[in-house]
C-alpha cells in the first residue's frame, strides 16, 4: 500500500502523485460510491499498486481532509492566490471580493495578485494598496518582465495553493513561469471582447517541489456565494469584522443604521470605499435571494 496526493481526475480515473517522481493512474473502489463520497483533487489517498511498470493502481482510502472547496472542487488547500490583471482586462473588483468572501467562509488564507504591472504600474500599486488596507497580502507582478514572480514563488513553498482568477489575466502565463513542465497553453486576450480564451479546462494539481503543490483552475467570470445568509456577510470582510461590536446597535449591518462604526471608519478613510460599496451590493443580492427562497 502506498500513499500519495490526487493531482487530477478525468473520466473516472484519478492520477496520484507519490510525493517523489511518479504518478499512478488509479480507479476508485466502489466503496466510495456506496458512501456517496467522491475523491477530490488535493485529497491524500492510500492506494494499492496493480502494476509498477505501467503505473496503475486502485485507490482504497481517502485520508481525512483538512478542508474542501466546492469551486474549484478540491481538498486540503493551505492558501489561495487569486490573480487579476491591472488592465486588459480591467479588474472586476466585485468579482474579486466575491472570491475573497468565499475563501473567508472556508477559513482559507488568501493572497491577492495583480498581473500585467508593465501595462500600468501606478494603477497596480493603487490596487495592491487597496487590498493591503483590507488586510490581504497583495502582490504586483508582471509575467512579461518577471517583476514580483520570485516573491510569488517563495510564498508557495511548503504549501498547497489554489491559483484562481478570471480568464485573460495571465494565470496560465504565471503557471508556466512557476512550473514550465506544465506545458500550459497561454491564451491571448481577444481584442474584440476583452477577455481571454479558457485555457484551463479542468482543475489540476502540479507538483513544484517537496511538499509544494499548485492547483490550477479554470477561469471564471461569475461566482455565486452558495446561499450565504446576508446577515453573516459582514463577518467575511476582515476590515468590517474588526469593528464588530463597536456600532450603536447590536447586529448592525453597516447600511442605514445611525452611529455605525464602519461608516465612521469610512469617513476617516480607514476602510476602502470600493470594498464597502461592493459589500452593500453583495448584501442586497444575498438579501434578494433569501427573499425569493433561492
Amino acid at each position: 500500500m502506498k500513499k500519495g496526493k490526487i493531482i487530477k481526475g478525468i473520466a473516472g480515473f484519478y492520477y496520484v502523485h507519490d510525493g517523489h517522481e511518479k504518478v499512478y493512474e488509479c480507479k476508485a473502489k466502489g466503496i466510495f460510491r456506496n458512501r456517496g463520497m467522491k475523491p477530490l483533487v488535493g485529497d491524500d489517498a492510500a492506494f494499492e499498486v496493480l502494476s509498477e511498470e505501467e503505473g496503475l493502481g486502485n485507490i482504497s482510502e481517502i485520508l481525512p481532509r483538512k478542508n474542501s472547496l466546492v469551486r474549484p472542487a478540491s481538498a486540503n488547500v493551505d492558501q489561495a492566490l487569486v490573480i487579476f490583471a491591472v488592465k486588459e482586462p480591467d479588474p472586476n473588483l466585485n468579482l474579486l471580493d466575491r472570491f475573497l468572501v468565499m475563501m473567508e467562509t472556508e477559513e482559507i488564507p488568501c493572497h491577492v495578485c495583480f498581473n500585467k504591472a508593465d501595462l500600468d504600474g501606478p494603477k497596480g500599486r493603487k490596487l495592491t494598496a487597496l487590498y493591503e488596507k483590507a488586510g490581504y497580502p497583495s502582490h504586483l507582478v508582471s509575467t512579461y518582465t518577471g517583476e514580483g514572480t520570485l516573491e510569488i514563488r517563495n510564498l508557495l513553498l511548503g504549501k498547497t495553493t489554489v491559483l484562481a482568477g478570471p480568464s485573460g489575466v495571465g494565470k496560465s502565463s504565471l503557471m508556466n513561469l512557476l512550473h514550465p513542465e506544465a506545458g500550459m497553453e497561454t491564451g491571448r486576450v481577444s481584442e474584440k471582447i476583452g477577455r481571454g480564451r479558457h485555457t484551463t479546462r479542468h482543475t489540476e494539481l502540479f507538483f513544484l517541489e517537496k511538499d509544494t503543490f499548485l492547483l490550477d483552475t479554470p477561469g471564471f467570470s461569475s461566482l455565486d456565494l452558495f446561499g450565504l445568509p446576508c446577515e453573516k456577510l459582514r463577518f467575511y470582510y476582515p476590515e468590517l469584522f474588526k469593528l464588530e461590536g463597536e456600532c450603536r446597535f447590536q447586529g448592525c449591518i453597516h447600511g442605514k443604521e445611525p452611529d455605525c462604526a464602519v461608516k465612521k471608519a469610512l469617513e476617516e478613510d480607514k476602510i476602502s470605499r470600493e470594498r464597502y460599496e461592493n459589500y452593500l451590493l453583495l448584501y442586497e443580492e444575498l438579501k434578494s435571494k433569501k427573499h425569493y427562497g433561492r
